[in-house]
């Protein structure tokens, strides 16, 4: 037997309709598409996570092998354990909420922030592990659950915004459109953006790497042309390959020394709500083009990717980067006919391979690295079409949740309000026997929670 037929056999790739060609090109496919994270995620976290000693170009390039192998291995259990053709890699929004929330915003130290995703992985598999999927789920408000994608994708454009320049402070008005035109770190970002919109459009596969790689590629360009100088839109300096990710790998075990309870607590549920319904969404919406669900609408098995996403993210919290979740770039794979866990191995062995390219991340500018952010924020406003505006709970409960996290800077905070105001509404138009006792519960603890914070008693 051969290691074609190994490979078809092992995956049962011929029962669900494939064959082994396929399932690598769908692999192949999926990896292009969702790649870019590995220049995205070193980029958000290193704003927040310093390690003493180290220039942060160095700390970016730790986090990108962090990025890579826990990418990797959830990827592969997902192959192995799962058998389902779906690629997973640290989520962007949970990053996002890692770094400028939890670490910049609040102030808590990034090993603590670590710790708060190592206990949320470790929580998703207990509850993986004991089928009580459909109990968390039904906690929490429906209309937070359907517009929780679209505010983080309106949190990624204002972050992308900011970072290309596009947008800046305003003493007036807070934030005000930017000098676009006589910056050209915008006018870079802009063109890289616009291209890459262009790509996109046209389904180009591996869009937002191309766009990165591009638009990294006309920079330096520029700079070794004469135009501007090492360090206007390319780095000043380059450092040496950084394969050594020892002070980033365990650092969370340090976090768990400078815990505040309640912070902590609140911390871990943001980062297990998002991840939990994101991951569900996700699986759902690939699924469906992969003619992968039941009568019901249901995943059979689900609780199995459900669990490689749980281990993923303990996993990535051990080696140093934030939450893992599904990609919904999977999608792209199974439209190429990926099937089985075929398609996922090869997405796996793929980012491993990527570790040679460590050294060039470093060589990419901030600017090309945050298009992605615009790009997949601007994709994730599609959930928004899966909100009832015309129920005043759906309309107030969504309508806050999405607008509240930009406005805030934070998911946590646009989560707190969509769970907070759902039962008021409901309670207000006599519909209170609508609401599951433990959405009052949850209401209620975070309107205490936002007392004692209001009061300085927590951070």
């Amino acid at each position: 037997m051969g290691l074609t037929d190994t490979l078809a056999a092992r995956f049962d790739v011929k029962e669900h309709d494939s064959d082994v060609r396929t399932e690598l090109v769908a692999g192949l496919t999926t990896f292009l598409a969702m790649s870019y994270i590995i220049v995205v995620n070193p980029f958000i976290l290193a704003e927040a996570i310093q390690i003493p000693g180290y220039e942060f170009f160095e700390v970016v390039q730790m986090i990108a092998i962090a990025t890579i192998l826990s990418s990797a291995l959830a990827t592969l259990v997902m192959a192995l354990y799962a058998n389902r053709p779906f690629g997973l890699a640290p989520g962007l929004g949970l990053n996002a909420f890692f770094a400028f929330t939890v670490v910049l915003g609040l102030g808590i130290p990034w090993q603590t922030a670590l710790a708060a995703v190592f206990v949320e992985g470790v929580l998703f598999m207990l509850l993986t592990a004991v089928g009580a999927r459909k109990y968390v789920i039904q906690l929490f408000p429906e209309p937070v659950k359907r517009s929780v994608g679209a505010g983080i994708g309106l949190f990624l454009l204002f972050i992308g915004f900011q970072e290309l320049q596009i947008v800046v402070p305003d003493d007036a008005t807070l934030v005000t459109l930017g000098g676009v035109f006589g910056n050209p770190w915008a006018i870079l970002g802009l063109l890289g953006l616009t291209f890459t919109f262009g790509l996109w459009a046209r389904g180009v596969t591996g869009s937002i790497v191309i766009g990165i790689l591009t638009t990294a590629a006309v920079g330096w360009g520029l700079t070794l042309g004469g135009v501007f100088e090492r360090g206007v839109i390319t780095p000043e300096t380059l450092p040496s390959a950084q394969y050594d990710i020892s002070p980033l790998a365990g650092a969370f075990v340090e976090g768990f020394t400078e815990i505040e309870p309640l912070t902590f607590v609140l911390v871990v549920f943001t980062f297990f709500f998002v991840d939990f319904f994101d991951t569900a969404g996700t699986l759902i919406g690939v699924s469906q083009f992969g003619d992968f669900l039941d009568e019901d609408g249901d995943l059979p098995e689900m609780e199995k990717p459900l669990m490689a996403d749980a281990v993923g993210t303990t996993a990535g919290a051990v080696l140093g980067t934030s939450t893992v979740t599904t990609y919904i770039e999977s999608s792209t794979g199974v439209e190429e006919g990926g099937r089985t866990g075929l398609t996922a191995l090869v997405v796996a062995l793929l980012f491993v391979a990527s570790l040679g390219v460590i050294p060039v991340v470093a060589a990419i500018p901030e600017y090309a690295s945050f298009i992605a952010l615009i790009v997949v924020g601007v994709m994730m406003l599609q959930g928004l079409v899966e909100v009832d505006w015309t129920d005043p709970a759906w309309a107030v409960s969504a309508g806050l949740t999405v607008t509240v996290m930009p406005f805030a800077y934070s998911i946590a905070d646009g989560l707190a309000a969509g769970i907070i105001a759902y039962p008021l509404i409901k309670v207000a138009i006599g519909e209170y026997d609508d609401v599951a006792f433990g959405q009052y519960v949850i209401a209620a603890l975070l309107v205490v929670y936002y007392v004692l914070q209001t009061r300085g008693v927590i951070l």
